[in-house]
Order: structure tokens, then sequence, then C-alpha cells
């Protein structure tokens, strides 16, 4: 007996800093992080984007791509928060891992990156296209930009790239300028015009295109211009998050601590913008910035506080909620002056934009229309980088009984005035021909 409390209470104490470090509404923060690699080599050449994960309390586990014994879950239950892809080259996942797998991971509600490069392999492309991009199909092609290349000391093929255009977001990128230039090295990619949740982070400069660096062009690219993406995200209808780009290169330590000059700027940077993109990036992939919760959904009529099970038609009522956005460690209130109240039964009869305390706490108050049936409290919040918010609660609106209405109607006074009138004309009338002789 002795024997078996000893293995339970270290099995509670090797689960325990695993379950008080999962994904959870009141802390959506990723903690448990597994990282594929092509080899081993690419934790320390990658060595300081790994280092500003753990440093902000994430738990890397790394393992090679192939190795059979990796899987996203046991008995059901996930085993990570969020997947890393740092293997482009890998033919095929070890383990239970696989391009399905992976799917159903991210519909689970949880968050992907993804790092190809010009070795790419048809795996990493699929699971690519599955989120909505697609890879330059030529497997030998890399972005080229002979006028936005990045200045270095040998001409080269103008395949390193300096781009500055960035997503106008701050949620996503963060609030602080990015002053230097992204070195970018590796595929581009295009969005699936069919999938609106994708958005481009990173863009390719007008003058950019995807061809081999080391053959003549024979006929014209397929993708040219702004039109490739070299950085995307996707926010899934479920706020699961992705990261998709073609440059493994850009997360390494050689592209952190590069210094960049763009060919067509005069401005030479010490240090290139990589570490700040993508630390700035990871946080809005990991939950750290831009994702909210609603709380504590109200609606009372005016002057009481509790709530009722139904309404009657025009009863002046009022409506509140509290909606908080994660800072990374806490809870913060989410102020803005854009979220709206539906009273809805089968399309939206009021339209009310709330007020905010600046405190997290939305209100508005409005008279219930003048028809009955089952209404619905909806709040549908959906607003660049941010989590979505779905809210939903009904109520049903009956009419005035019998013995609610007025005992006189103001509209009605002239009916009234024209029934009595008759009934005077005909008494006169009556009188006048029964006494007249």
């Amino acid at each position: 007996m002795g024997k078996f409390w000893v293995i339970f209470v270290a099995s509670i104490s090797i689960l325990l800093p695993f379950l008080c470090n999962s994904f959870s509404p009141e802390t959506p923060t990723d903690r448990r992080v597994l990282v594929l690699l092509d080899d081993f080599a690419v934790k320390s050449s990658h060595s300081s984007y790994f280092n500003s994960l753990k440093l902000r309390g994430f738990d890397l586990d790394f393992k090679l791509a192939d190795d059979p014994k990796i899987a996203l879950q046991r008995y059901g239950q996930y085993l990570y928060d969020a997947l890393i892809l740092f293997c482009p080259s890998v033919e095929r996942f070890g383990g239970s891992v696989d391009v399905a797998a992976i799917i159903n991971f991210v519909d689970s509600g949880h968050d992907l990156i993804i790092a190809a490069d010009v070795n790419a392999s048809d795996l990493i492309r699929e699971v690519a296209t599955e989120c909505g991009v697609d890879f330059d199909e030529d497997p030998s092609a890399m972005v080229i930009d002979h006028t936005g290349y990045a200045v270095s000391e040998t001409e080269g093929d103008h395949t390193l790239i300096a781009s500055d255009d960035f997503i106008k977001s701050d949620v996503i990128i963060g609030s602080k300028k990015i002053e230097a230039p992204v070195l970018f090295q590796g595929i581009g990619h295009s969005l699936n015009p069919v999938n609106s949740l994708v958005l481009k982070v990173l863009s390719a400069s007008p003058s950019a295109y995807s061809a081999n660096p080391l053959s003549k062009l024979s006929t014209p690219p397929s993708l040219t211009g702004s039109a490739i993406s070299l950085v995307s995200v996707v926010q899934a209808r479920n706020n699961a998050r992705i990261l998709i780009t073609g440059s493994l290169s850009m997360f390494s330590n050689r592209f952190f601590r590069s210094g960049v000059q763009n060919s067509g700027s005069s401005t030479k940077y010490e240090k290139s913008g990589n570490e700040q993109f993508l630390t700035e990036l990871s946080k809005w992939i990991f939950h750290e910035r831009g994702h909210l919760k609603a709380v504590n959904v109200k609606h009372h009529k005016v002057g009481e506080t509790d709530e009722p099970a139904l309404y009657r038609i025009n009863d002046e009522l009022e409506y509140s909620v509290e909606i908080y956005e994660w800072s990374g460690t806490s809870w913060e209130p989410y102020v803005t002056d854009d979220v709206q109240v539906q009273f809805y039964m089968m399309s939206p009869y009021v339209l009310k934009t709330l007020s905010n305390d600046k405190k997290g706490l939305y209100y508005a108050s409005f008279k219930v229309p003048d028809v009955y049936g089952v209404f619905q409290f909806k709040v549908e919040y959906q607003k660049l980088g941010y989590t979505s918010l779905s809210l939903s609660k009904q109520i049903p609106v009956r009419p005035y009984r019998h013995n609610e209405y007025e005992r006189f109607i103001p509209t009605a006074y002239p009916y009234y005035g024209a029934a009595f009138s008759t009934m005077a004309g005909f008494f006169i009338f009556s009188f006048v021909h029964l006494y007249n002789k």
C-alpha cells in the first residue's frame, strides 16, 4: 500500500507542471510547444529565437521530424498547445503525425508555425496549402528582387531581400515601429483567394518575382510583385493562429544579428528587424496579445437588477457585458468604441453601439420593439488581429395582456367622438320625430 502511494505522488508531481501550464480560457497563452526539426543543428543556429520563447515561459520540446515516437495526442488528450515546424525538407513525419493530424490539431484550437525554404518537401507544401497558402510550384524558385535586395559585400543573385512592407496592425506586430527592414531569403507564396482568413504580414516589393536564380527566364514568372507574400498569418474561426513563411533562415541567429541596408536606401542599420518582427509576431501567434474574453453578460429592466424570464413589448431594458484582453500575464480591460449589440429575431430589430467605462464594462439601454416573439441578444465582434467574440442569449417577448392596455387610447379619440356624436344625433332625431306635431 505504501509503495502504491509513493508511485501515485510521484506521478502527480510529474504531471502537475503540465496541467498547470496547459492552455485554458483563463490563461490562454500557449505553454507546451513541440518543435520538429530536420537536424538538431537548427536548435543551435536558431537559438536566439528559441531562447526568446523560453524567457517568456514556454516549454519547448525539440524532436526530429522523423522520430518514430512523436505524437501530438495520447488517450484523446493533446500533449502540446502549439506546434513549430522547422523541418522544411522532411518527406514523412514520424510516429502518428501526418497532415491530417496537424490539421486536426489546428481545428482543435491549437497554434502552428510553418517555416519552409527552397528545399521544401511536398509534405510541407501540402500542410501550407491546407492552411490557405500556395508556395511556388517550381521547386527551384526563390524570391528575387533587383531593386529591393539587401546590400552585401558580394553582388550575389539578389535573393537576399530587405523588406519593410508590414501589415498595418499594432496588435499583430506590436505598437513599437520596426525601423530596420527584415531579411528574407527563401520561397514566396500566394494567398488562396477563397480563404478570407489569411493575411499578408510581410509582402514583397512591386519589383520582386519568383524564379530560379540560376537560370534565365524562359516564361513569365507565376508570382510577381506585391502578390508575393513573404510571411502570412491565419486566424481560424475557432481562434487558432498559424504563421507561414518560406524562409527558415529569417529565424536564424545570423539574420537576427546581421546589419541590413536596402539597395534603394542610403540608410544602413546595424541590426536587422528580424528579431523584433518575429518576436512580436510570435506574441500574437501564441495569444500573448489580441486574445479577448467576454464575461458577466447581463440584461434587465431599467431600474431593476434581476434578469427577467421574459420581456413585454415596449419595455425599457439595459444590456451589459465585460470584455478583457490577455496581456501575456493578466487580463486587462479592453477599450474600444466599436462593440455593438443586436436585439435579433430573424433580423436585427435593434442595433446599438455599446458605451464603455474604460474599465472593461460595456453597456447600452433601449426599448423593446413593438413586436413579440423569441428574440436574442447578440454580440458578434470581429476585428483585425483580435480573437472573435460571439455572444448569444435568448429571451422571449410577450404582447400586452388584456388588462394592461390603456383605458382610453389617445389616438382613438376621433373614433370615440364619432360614436358619441352618432348617439347624440340619434337621440335628438328621435326626440324631434316623436314630439313634433
